[in-house]
């Protein structure tokens, strides 16, 4: 398979690893691109395991809290100069206000918008994602937007049980920035859990450890890994020396939904 530039460029760009190594990891795995992050990974050749996971997409985030409903859309575009524009982000905004007033379907109902929007800004512009959380009554219902050049790119929304706004608030801060993928350990899907533990176990025997500590240093690996991918158990961005479930104390996260540009 012939390996083209604008390949390896894209390999560089997600994985952060040089360009040759890129080249050579997607030789070795005849083109494909995420068996070429993985050799990459494993080899020890990749910036950081999370880069991969980015979109590099342009758009916004617009982020719609009326009582204890929230609503989060993403409107994408090809560049940041019609994310910018006015129109684009009115017509966010609209979206964000539907989903809030009648759920996550009534999207639908904006279509022809879209499609008007595409023409007028001449530029191919997609509904990315959409979330919504309604939170029970005596939960509150926290929520962080992060602007950057005048326009959403970073939306958090999170209902916890037992706790005032403020708490609510820190909590939606530090997950815009943490990044979680999951609420605990336990909702890791064993598959993934499972994968990474093997990928931890090649990179062990390439750093050349002992054989027979390699179990041992895999075990500290994957604590560490939950400690990337899942909210109660991340330092907390405020205060590292504790958990965000330490810095809960008794309040109880239900759920969380973000959606981030680029």
């Amino acid at each position: 398979m012939t390996i083209t530039a604008q390949d390896v460029k894209e390999l560089r760009e997600s994985s952060g690893a040089g360009m040759m190594d890129c080249k050579k990891a997607l030789q070795e795995n005849d083109g494909d691109m995420d068996a070429a992050k993985q050799w990459l990974r494993e080899k020890g050749l990749a910036a950081s395991a999370k880069r991969a996971d980015r979109e590099s997409n342009q758009g916004v985030v617009s982020l719609v809290v009326e009582g204890n409903v929230g609503a989060i859309v993403q409107l994408k575009s090809e560049t940041d100069f019609v994310a910018g524009s006015d129109q684009f982000v009115a017509e966010a905004d609209a979206l964000a206000e539907l989903v809030a007033a009648k759920g996550t379907e009534a999207v639908a109902e904006r279509n022809a918008k879209l499609e008007e929007l595409k023409v007028t800004l001449k530029e191919n512009i997609d509904l990315g994602g959409v979330e919504r959380i309604e939170a029970a009554s005596g939960n509150v219902l926290g929520h962080y937007q992060h602007v950057q050049g005048g326009r959403g790119v970073n939306a958090v929304l999170v209902e916890i049980a037992g706790c005032d706004e403020q708490l609510a608030h820190d909590v939606a801060v530090h997950i815009a920035f943490a990044r979680p993928k999951y609420l605990s350990r336990d909702d890791v899907p064993a598959e993934v859990v499972a994968a990474e533990r093997e990928t931890l176990e090649t990179i062990t025997r390439n750093e050349g450890k002992p054989e027979q500590a390699i179990e041992k240093i895999v075990d500290g690996r994957i604590n560490g890994f939950f400690k990337d991918v899942a909210l109660l158990d991340q330092p907390y961005a405020k205060d590292d020396k504790q958990s965000v479930s330490q810095f809960l104390g008794s309040a109880n996260i239900v759920s969380f939904r973000q959606i981030e540009i680029g």
